[in-house]
């Protein structure tokens, strides 16, 4: 693995040390890899949902479509054991 070194304030030092020792992470290079990992995720899903939505707006749903798509979430929640 590659290390990286960064600097935070004392606060989210604490911060931090308290998620350890409540348990939600094993060490402070944990939460770090984590959050990480987060932030990449979330950039990538944000891409991909711009591109979606570019192909949207550059070849929209015809109205038969949306009929369909309407059509079928109707018969799908009225079959939902409620």
């Amino acid at each position: 693995m590659i290390q990286l070194v960064t600097k935070v304030d004392p606060a989210t030092a604490k911060a931090l040390d308290d998620l350890v020792a409540d348990g939600q992470f094993s060490s402070r290079s944990d939460a770090v890899r984590v959050g990480i990992n987060r932030l990449v995720d979330e950039s990538r899903r944000a891409k991909i949902a711009a591109s979606i939505l570019a192909g949207y707006q550059r070849i929209p749903e015809t109205p038969e479509e949306l009929e369909l798509a309407r059509s079928a979430t109707i018969a799908m929640i009225a079959e939902e054991p409620w």
